[in-house]
């Protein structure tokens, strides 16, 4: 039967009975759960306890650990009180794994192979100055007394020559060897560098560290078993796509992938990954265009002006009929709070194989699996805002999986093009991928002259005109589908008329489930040009303002 415990005292001071020993003990991580801010780690604890009471003391926690968290269970131990202690902690004992020996024991080896390739510098070294400092000694000989003869002289210069001839061959020959031994000593250093990343990719990391202290109560002696979890704060994880547009086939591939980054000070060695949650940058889509309400309001209604304007308000501007739509809102990227998820209300990954995340590694990416979804493929054009249009995939998601929100990277014919913030999608529900601007497909949103030299807007006291033109040419090799966006405002108020005329007629009104929003939907062969005229007219009645 499992005992369970739950009881923390925050307090250095254990408040029961005296213990017979203290038992030392290490952990062994066994798996983690990620979530956007935090993980949840498993740690299983084996030791040898006589029976009786005892003090366990498990000393490899991070210094990290979030106390009010740690939660303990055992088959075969009674657990009484446990608390952290930070301080009079016992040596942490060095890691023995075979894998971390044999990392120590190939940096031993590395500065060994330095050691000897220096050594080879330097005797070089030492033949060059040796031979270098007889050619000085040679050079500074001189002949000195009365005694010195024809036949002396040309002996002593025979010597100094030869002597001097075979010190610079020394010279030269030392020289000759040098660049192979720098070489040799490049190479060790760098096999010694490779070995100590590889030793502290295996390290422990922070050498801070805390130790769980727990009263245990043994029943039969031998080995115990304690399964201990707890919460660290420096870790995060989220969705990655790489979604690739196949325009021939059509197919759009999704390869989605996590980015895992752990900062808990000790390293996740192959470990049980469990991923909860999920966190989802230049233009990649065209602009959004958002329904334009209009109305009509007394003038008795519109606010006085400030200041003193002696009596006289200055005569309001009357608005273009086609108003800048309001901005955008700012996109935020939709991210799950980690109380929500661990509270069960979300999409939960089993990492299918053992995982390793070193401490102070940021944006490991894991992949996970691919999806290929059928998409229609079309140019969006927005000639308002816009000076390009832009391809576009809509895409239902006919996976039973939801597709979390996350960071997207666009492929468009094997070129990556960009990337964007993706909202996530439920199964079932459709989505519009921006897969960049077609540089080729030109935009264009005139306001024709008038016959009288104005730029087609007229406006009365109760009357507004507009006409404009939307063109789209294709500078492009290919023909194109193509979807043309534009808005015209509307009205809650039967005292507010709105009509338009397009020639040719919008394919759809409303588009989206957005009132005011326009579509036209039609082919565009390589070369060819369209135009779009578009007319509107808001009527209101007399002493009324338009807004």
């Amino acid at each position: 039967m499992h005992r369970f415990s739950i009881a923390l005292l925050v307090t250095t001071a254990l408040s029961s009975p005296a213990l017979a020993d203290t038992i030392l003990a290490q952990s062994h991580i066994t798996s983690v759960t990620v979530y956007p801010q935090g993980a949840q780690v498993t740690r299983e604890v084996t030791f040898t306890a006589a029976v009786g009471p005892h003090d366990l003391l498990i000393t490899d926690l991070p210094a990290e650990t979030e106390p009010t968290l740690i939660r303990l269970a055992s088959p075969d131990l009674d657990l009484g009180a446990f608390a952290l202690r930070s301080d009079r902690l016992p040596p942490r004992a060095d890691p023995n794994a075979p894998e971390i020996v044999a990392a120590k024991a190939a940096v031993e080896t590395a500065e060994a192979g330095v050691r000897t390739a220096q050594a080879t510098i330097d005797a070089i070294n030492a033949r060059i100055e040796a031979a270098q400092a007889q050619i000085s000694f040679l050079a500074a000989i001189k002949p000195e007394g009365a005694a010195i003869t024809v036949e002396t002289l040309t002996a002593l210069a025979q010597t100094v020559g030869a002597q001097t001839l075979a010190a610079r061959d020394v010279a030269l020959a030392a020289k000759a060897d040098l660049p192979a031994a720098q070489k040799a000593l490049e190479d060790a250093q760098k096999s010694l560098s490779d070995a100590q990343a590889a030793r502290d990719a295996l390290s422990q990391g922070d050498t801070n560290y805390t130790a769980l202290s727990v009263a245990i109560d043994a029943s039969a002696a031998g080995e115990a078993h304690i399964t201990l979890t707890h919460y660290v704060p420096d870790a995060t994880w989220s969705p990655v796509y790489d979604m690739t547009l196949d325009r021939t086939a059509p197919s759009l591939k999704i390869d989605r992938g996590v980015l895992v980054t752990q900062y808990s000070g000790e390293d996740w060695a192959s470990v049980d990954l469990i991923l909860s949650t999920a966190k989802p940058s230049d233009q990649s889509a065209p602009s959004e265009l958002w329904p334009a309400l209009r109305s009509v309001i007394d003038p008795k209604a519109t606010p006085e002006p400030e200041g003193d304007m002696g009596g006289m308000a200055e005569p309001m501007m009357e608005p273009a009929i086609v108003a800048d739509a309001a901005p955008s809102p700012k996109r935020v990227g939709m991210t799950l709070s980690a109380a929500r998820m661990m509270q069960g209300e979300t999409v939960v990954y089993h990492y299918p194989t053992a995982v390793s995340v070193a401490t102070g590694v940021e944006n490991l990416r894991l992949a996970l699996d691919s999806l290929t979804m059928k998409p229609q493929i079309e140019a969006r054009a927005v000639p308002s805002r816009d000076k390009t249009a832009f391809l576009m995939a809509r895409f239902t998601n006919d996976s039973p999986e939801l597709l979390l929100p996350g960071t997207a990277f666009l492929y468009r014919d094997s070129a990556l093009v960009g990337g964007t913030d993706f909202a996530g999608l439920a199964s079932g529900a459709k989505a519009d991928i921006g897969f960049g601007a077609i540089e080729g497909l030109r935009l264009k949103r005139s306001m024709p002259e008038r016959s009288t030299g104005g730029r087609g807007f007229i406006s009365t006291s109760t009357e507004q005109q507009e006409t404009a033109v939307l063109s789209v040419e294709n500078l492009t090799t290919e023909a194109w589908p193509i979807r043309v966006l534009d808005q015209i405002p509307y009205s809650e108020q039967d005292e507010l008329a709105i009509s338009y005329r397009a020639d040719p007629a919008a394919t759809e009104e409303n588009y989206d489930d957005q009132r005011g929003i326009l579509s036209w939907q039609f082919d565009l062969p390589a070369g060819e040009k369209k135009e779009i005229t578009l007319s509107q007219k808001l009527n209101w009645p007399e002493g009324k303002i338009l807004q």
